[in-house]
C-alpha cells in the first residue's frame, strides 16, 4: 500500500490475527526505544549492549517458563535455577582457561537438564499442583545455591564472559542479543513445529482431550520441566557472562519478573496460547524501564512499579479482548 510518497508495507490479516500480539509487543518495543532517544540523543551502541546484557538473563528466564506455562504448568524453581547454575558455574571456572569453562559450561547444562526433569517427575508423579511443589522445590535449589557459594564471589575467564559481553559482528549488534537468537533458534524453533512442540499446546489446551488422541501426557510435562532446566541453566551461565561473578542470590529476580515478561509477551497463563518471540521481546521493555527513569532523573526504583502497572493493564487488554471474541 502506497500513502502519498510513502511506501507501507502489506501486513496480511491472517497474520495479524494470528500474531497480533506479538506484532504488537515489538511495536510496543520499537516505540520505547524512540521514546528512549528522544529524551537520551546521545543513545548509541554502547547503550544498546548494555540493554542487550540487561535483557539476556530475562529473556532466558522467560523462555524457561513459557514452555512449562504452554502445557498447563507453572514453575517457580527458575530464578533458584539459574543461581544454582549462576554460582556452580563461578565457582567451577575461577582461574580456569577458556576451554576449560566451555567443558564446565556443558556440565551445567546438564545439570540444569537433570534439575529440571527431577522437578518435573515430582510434579507428575506427587500428582500435586504445579505451583506447591515448585514452590517448595524453590527453597530447596536456593538452599543449594548457598551451599556451593556463600556470598558473591567465584569467577570466570575473559574470554568466556566476552561471549556476551563484547560486539563481535558490529558494535550495533551486542552478542548478547547475538547468543539469546542462537539460543531461541537452536532450542525453540526447531521444537515449536515437532510433535513435542505440538503436544505442549495440545495438553495445555485440554489436557484431557489431548491424552484421548494419544499423547503421553505425563511424559510431555516432565520434559517441559527438562526444557525449562536447560533454559534456566543458560540463564544462569548468561548471569555468570554478563557479571563475571557467581551469587546465590541472583535468581530471586528472575522467577516472578519472567511470569511478567511472559504475561506481557502474549502468553496465556492458562495453557496452550503464545509462543517464544514475544517473551522476549518483553524482556527488552521491561530492562529499558528503569534505563529510561535514570535519563529522566527519577528513581529507578519506580521501575517495579510501572512494570507492574504494565502488566495489569496488559492482563485487563486481554481479558477485555477475550470477552469480545465470546458469542453473547
Amino acid at each position: 500500500m502506497v500513502v502519498g510518497r510513502v511506501a507501507i508495507p502489506f501486513v496480511p490479516p491472517r497474520l495479524v490475527r494470528r500474531h497480533g500480539w506479538t506484532i504488537g509487543v515489538y511495536a510496543l518495543l520499537l516505540a520505547s526505544l524512540i521514546f528512549t532517544v528522544a529524551i537520551h540523543p546521545t543513545y548509541g551502541a554502547f547503550d544498546i549492549k548494555s540493554l542487550a546484557l540487561g535483557a539476556l538473563p530475562l529473556a532466558l528466564a522467560a523462555a524457561a517458563q513459557t514452555v512449562v506455562v504452554l502445557s498447563g504448568g507453572i514453575d517457580l524453581t527458575v530464578g533458584p535455577l539459574m543461581a544454582v547454575t549462576n554460582v556452580l558455574a563461578a565457582r567451577a571456572m575461577l582461574h580456569s582457561n577458556f576451554r576449560d569453562a566451555l567443558l564446565i559450561a556443558v556440565l551445567v547444562l546438564i545439570l540444569g537438564c537433570a534439575a529440571g526433569a527431577f522437578n518435573g517427575s515430582i510434579v507428575v508423579f506427587s500428582r500435586v499442583p504445579d505451583i506447591v511443589v515448585t514452590l517448595a522445590m524453590s527453597f530447596v535449589w536456593g538452599g543449594v545455591a548457598l551451599l556451593i557459594l556463600e556470598k558473591p564471589g567465584g569467577g570466570a575467564p575473559l574470554d568466556f564472559q566476552n561471549l556476551a559481553q563484547e560486539a563481535t559482528l558490529s558494535p550495533w549488534v551486542p552478542n548478547a542479543l547475538v547468543l539469546l537468537i542462537v539460543v531461541v533458534a537452536a532450542v525453540w524453533m526447531p521444537l515449536r513445529g515437532s510433535r513435542l512442540g505440538l503436544a505442549l499446546y495440545a495438553i495445555g489446551s485440554d489436557r484431557t482431550a489431548a491424552h484421548a488422541s494419544g499423547v503421553n501426557v505425563p511424559l510431555v510435562r516432565i520434559l517441559a520441566y527438562t526444557l525449562s532446566g536447560v533454559f534456566a541453566a543458560i540463564g544462569g551461565l548468561a548471569l555468570t557472562m554478563t557479571t563475571g561473578i557467581g551469587s546465590p542470590l541472583s535468581g530471586s529476580f528472575y522467577t516472578l519478573s519472567g511470569v511478567a515478561t511472559i504475561v506481557l509477551g502474549g502468553v496465556s497463563l492458562a495453557g496452550g496460547k503464545g509462543g517464544m518471540l514475544g517473551p522476549m521481546a518483553a524482556a527488552f521493555i521491561l530492562t529499558l524501564i528503569p534505563a529510561d527513569l535514570i535519563f529522566l532523573g527519577i528513581d529507578p526504583n519506580y521501575g517495579q512499579v510501572i512494570q507492574g502497572i504494565v502488566i495489569v493493564l496488559v492482563v485487563m487488554v486481554g481479558g477485555l479482548a477475550a470477552l469480545r471474541r465470546k458469542p453473547a
